[in-house]
């Protein structure tokens, strides 16, 4: 399942936000089968995935992680860097080789503690995408370890 159209960066931040935000970006490559980080690692970082596939995923005690979602070009990986007390609630994996943009959290922190406008988008945006994803995990839990039909969408 992918995020909707309007929560990738290009489309969720006016340009001129997106052009700051930009500003603090530094291109970094994984190759496939590395771990970004480990639900309940500390989250100080975040990155917009440029090329490739990244699956987020969540421990599920006695079995394998349940990938809840496999992000793209565009998509944001991480969103727990914005919210005390700043863990990881998921896993993550390059499932390909990936190109993206780095973004050190402390440093995006403060730029929008300095302006309320692109810290109120950047609020919004990652806020938009939270919800998405525990609308996305709960369906694919659901789907994974309820009876047949109990996380289709409603």
């Amino acid at each position: 399942m992918n995020a909707p159209p309007s929560l990738s960066m290009p489309r969720a931040l006016p340009a001129g936000q997106r052009q700051r935000l930009m500003h603090f970006a530094r291109e970094v490559s994984f190759a496939q089968g590395t771990r970004l980080f480990e639900e309940g690692g500390h989250a100080d970082r975040f990155w917009i995935v440029r090329t490739g596939r990244v699956e987020l995923d969540v421990r599920v005690p006695g079995r394998r992680a349940a990938v809840i979602e496999s992000l793209g070009p565009g998509e944001l990986v991480g969103w727990s860097w914005l919210f005390a007390p700043h863990v990881w609630h998921l896993g993550a994996e390059a499932t390909t080789p990936v190109r993206a943009y780095e973004f050190d959290a402390a440093t995006v922190l403060t730029l929008c503690q300095e302006d309320a406008e692109l810290g109120a988008a950047v609020s919004q945006w990652v806020g938009q995408v939270v919800g998405h994803r525990l609308s996305a995990a709960r369906t694919r839990l659901l789907n994974l370890y309820a009876p047949y039909g109990a996380g289709a969408s409603l």
